[in-house]
């Protein structure tokens, strides 16, 4: 404790005095007391707590600021400085000069805050006081993590669903999700048989949602409500409301049939098309002229189609000889792709092998990857029997007997070279099935394979994966990720109170 001067300045020097109780040689002052003897007769700090208690919600990590609002803050830091500072009555009757935090052991539960205080006290003189309260955290679950434990409170519902008889599309949503963190106001997700469902609180948590999924995947939403309560005096509404998403059933390596008046506005592409990558708009490609084009969601919903055939449709082949054609023996054909080469392919099934010798003849975009000898997946429509409606207005034009869809890698050796994983939604491991989990599996040799889709995912490495050995790496030209492109792992951080947080990124 000090006394000061009556404007708080620098003290000056004058001729020692007798201190008017004890007799101890004190500088003048206003009181004409030493600081002991002032001390026994004023306590500044008299009115101010020296212990308080402070509510944290153990689920979100926030403390409780006064009177209802819960504030994200990490210890030791100005936001939590401020919370403290809140909690304390009779800070308004003193002048504040200085507040600190002194260190404390992180586990203990308790907090310690050094206040330095100003206040007159009489004949105009001016007491100084340095003192320190100390804080116990008390665990109290906020309202909005109570919610969420009863997993039955919400008021808006965003169900995503995709009519596809697999879930790359969902894996894909959900590193875009998990990347930019739109799934933060959730109460819920829950996954369904054709898609996913996340609950929400609020309904502006929701229409972001709706907003976001929009951005970045062909879909569209409708909305409803449903009345829960009406107070007739106050004449006030209780609604839950429903957004129901549903995206474009096109996926990656599905074979399209576009209808004609669609396949005229994107600049006279053949009908019978393979769709190469699905993000914003549907990209696709000719295989026969290498022909592409770019298809929006608005378009494909003013003449919506199915898929033709699906990746589980497809067949083994065994690539025989690759010719490929020049540039002179190429149809002339605007926008063509560069990231493809076109060749002459023949080819026979793989359960024909042995068994006879039927050689199927197609052309290709994969002559930059086939050789004789690859395994290759495609798809027989000579032996096919569709019901498409877009394919049966086809019957006059030339089909192909096979259409090639992609090469075949040693799966075993992939996943022994995969060095790196993916951040998932809480439980969504445990839920997977074997078909869930071959589904992840092609989803994410897909993202090896195409660089423009790995843009929207973060990818970590694995130090868990055992050094891959000389004779694993030769997988005859399997595309593979870099460790340019890989974050650093996943880590434990540390929660407000010193323990065990959630998973988080570096």
């Amino acid at each position: 404790m000090e006394y000061l001067g009556s404007e708080g300045g620098p003290r000056q020097h004058y001729s020692l005095i007798s201190c008017c109780r004890c007799g101890l040689q004190i500088e003048p002052n206003p009181t004409n007391m030493c600081v002991n003897c002032l001390r026994s007769d004023v306590d500044i700090t008299e009115d101010i707590p020296k212990t308080s208690v402070l509510n944290f919600c153990r689920s979100c990590e926030r403390y409780l600021q006064p009177p209802n609002q819960w504030v994200k803050a990490a210890l030791e830091s100005r936001e939590l400085l401020s919370v403290c500072l809140k909690r304390l009555k009779g800070l308004n009757k003193v002048k504040l000069i200085d507040a600190g935090f002194v260190w404390t052991e992180p586990h203990s539960m308790r907090i310690k805050v050094k206040l330095t205080v100003q206040k007159e006290v009489m004949n105009g003189a001016v007491l100084q006081q340095v003192f320190v309260v100390e804080y116990t955290v008390q665990s109290n679950m906020c309202e909005d993590c109570h919610r969420v434990e009863a997993k039955d409170f919400w008021r808006a519902v965003v169900q995503v669903r995709q009519k596809c008889d697999h879930k790359k599309t969902f894996f894909y949503l959900e590193q875009l999700i998990l990347k930019h963190r739109a799934h933060r106001s959730t109460v819920n997700i829950k996954p369904m048989a054709d898609g996913l469902d996340f609950f929400f609180t609020k309904q502006d948590d929701a229409k972001k949602l709706v907003e976001f999924l929009s951005a970045y995947v062909p879909c569209r939403f409708v909305t409803g409500r449903e009345l829960v309560s009406h107070d007739i005096r106050s004449n006030k509404y209780n609604y839950k409301h429903t957004f129901s998403v549903e995206i474009i059933p096109v996926c990656k390596d599905h074979i399209i049939c576009l209808p004609k008046k669609t396949a005229q506005q994107l600049g006279g592409i053949s009908p019978l098309c393979l769709v190469t990558r699905v993000t914003q708009s549907i990209h696709i490609i000719d295989p026969n002229t290498l022909q592409w084009a770019e298809l929006s969601g608005a378009q494909y919903w003013r003449n919506p189609f199915k898929a033709l055939v699906s990746p589980k449709q497809l067949i083994e082949y065994m690539v025989l000889e690759v010719n490929m054609v020049s540039d002179r023996d190429r149809p002339n054909r605007p926008r063509l792709s560069t990231k493809h080469m076109l060749a002459d392919v023949y080819v026979a099934r793989m359960s024909d092998l042995g068994a006879n010798d039927q050689q199927f003849h197609c052309r290709s975009h994969l002559g930059h990857l086939l050789r004789a000898g690859d395994t290759v997946l495609g798809f027989d429509f000579s032996n096919a029997n569709l019901n498409h409606q877009h394919f049966e207005a086809m019957k006059g034009d030339r089909i192909p007997d096979v259409m090639l869809v992609k090469k075949v890698f040693d799966r075993n050796k992939r996943i022994r070279r995969r060095k790196w994983k993916l951040e998932r939604f809480d439980g969504a491991d445990e839920a997977d099935t074997e078909s869930v989990n071959r589904d992840f599996n092609d989803f994410l040799e897909d993202l090896e394979e195409d660089q423009a889709i790995r843009e929207n995912v973060n990818i970590y490495k694995d130090p868990s994966k055992i050094s891959v050995q000389a004779e694993d790496t030769d997988d005859e030209g399997a595309p593979q990720i870099s460790l340019m492109e890989m974050l650093e792992d996943l880590h434990i951080s540390e929660d407000a109170t010193g323990g065990e947080g959630a998973p988080m990124m570096e």
